[in-house]
């Protein structure tokens, strides 16, 4: 099939563009490269099925040809991180938006299928911890805690895609992703593991926002790609909603103290107040835990990687990056030298 990856360069659409041309696909992708990285797809580059282009999902001309083109459109183009969605809550809303609407408009103009990545954000503060089921109510603050934009925006975004489904007919699919993580997602935006491990293995602080106390689960990126290409295929999904997650739960303390000790690190963990890292009044969600029976009922999904195993995957990449520094750095002095 001919496919498009919005977002393509990003850490989930780089490991999806790995599998689809494993697949045969042909694959297009596109990226503005404000937070994908052409590292990520560096060894996809010279592939004859494997076509980027850089450029913005909001450039509708661009767009309007590359949708004509294929025959399905991962959507996963969005402004990600809390630290990011923080720090930048004009670029969230413009991003998320602009970007879905070109989207749907030209998906359903051509008669094209859309997964639309959404997040697991779009439920909110919940105060009870269970796991949250598609259906659940969903629990924001106020619109002056910033905090929500990005959780908000989704929202509709995911309103817009059923919208375009009932009404007009379109194809789509979403799925809700519960804390994504493996081998190529920085901490540069707040991403949790990827920051902690980093921080661990070069022996600085490892800071954990709040008290610790706020409860996650974490999907590896491999599962997370093999649910949304079984979804794509998967007739029945269309015009629904999906998690896409883990059920194995933990603390952020519990984690930071994890990654201690599987890195054998020296490194102090140390508490660090919401308002020291994100400003005045930021409000974050006490648990986020996916029910993940509706996925498996659909496609059989199962996550295949727990915790440990995706931390020793982490950890390993970042291991192999320092090493790499370690090996150019000398080269590097001895050409300037030169």
């Amino acid at each position: 099939m001919n496919l498009l990856i919005t977002g393509g360069a990003g850490f989930i659409g780089s490991h999806l563009a790995d599998t689809l041309i494993a697949r045969g696909d042909e694959v297009y992708v596109i990226d503005d490269l404000s937070t994908g990285s052409l590292e990520n797809i560096a060894h996809l580059r010279s592939h004859p099925r494997f076509h980027l282009v850089i450029d913005s999902c909001m450039n509708e001309a661009v767009m309007n040809e590359l949708i004509n083109r294929v025959d399905h459109i991962y959507h996963l183009a969005a402004v990600v991180g809390v630290k990011l969605v923080v720090d930048s809550p004009v670029r969230t809303l413009e991003t998320n938006l602009k970007s879905s609407e070109i989207v749907f408009s030209l998906a359903h103009r051509f008669g094209k299928k859309v997964l639309l990545a959404s997040t697991s954000e779009v439920y909110g503060r919940h105060f009870e911890n269970k796991p949250l089921k598609e259906t659940d109510e969903r629990i924001y603050g106020p619109t002056t805690v910033g905090r929500w934009s990005y959780a908000g925006a989704k929202a509709i975004d995911e309103f817009m895609a059923l919208a375009y489904h009932r009404e007009r007919n379109l194809d789509v699919v979403i799925v809700r992703f519960f804390n994504t993580v493996g081998p190529r997602q920085t901490g540069q935006y707040g991403m949790v593991i990827p920051r902690f491990v980093q921080a661990a293995l070069q022996g600085n602080t490892i800071s954990v926002y709040g008290d610790g106390s706020q409860s996650r689960s974490f999907t590896y990126v491999g599962d997370a790609v093999t649910a949304i290409t079984g979804l794509m295929r998967h007739p029945e999904a269309i015009g629904e909603v999906y998690n896409v997650g883990n059920g194995e739960e933990i603390t952020i303390m519990q984690l930071a103290q994890k990654v201690k000790a599987m890195t054998n690190s020296a490194s102090e963990i140390r508490c660090i107040p919401y308002d020291v890292a994100y400003g005045k009044g930021f409000e974050d969600m006490e648990f986020r835990t996916p029910d993940i029976t509706k996925i498996h009922q659909a496609i059989g999904y199962r996550p295949t990687v727990n915790l440990d195993n995706i931390l020793r995957r982490v950890i390993c990449h970042f291991e192999e990056i320092q090493t790499l520094a370690v090996v150019a750095e000398p080269i590097a002095g001895m050409r300037t030298a030169h």
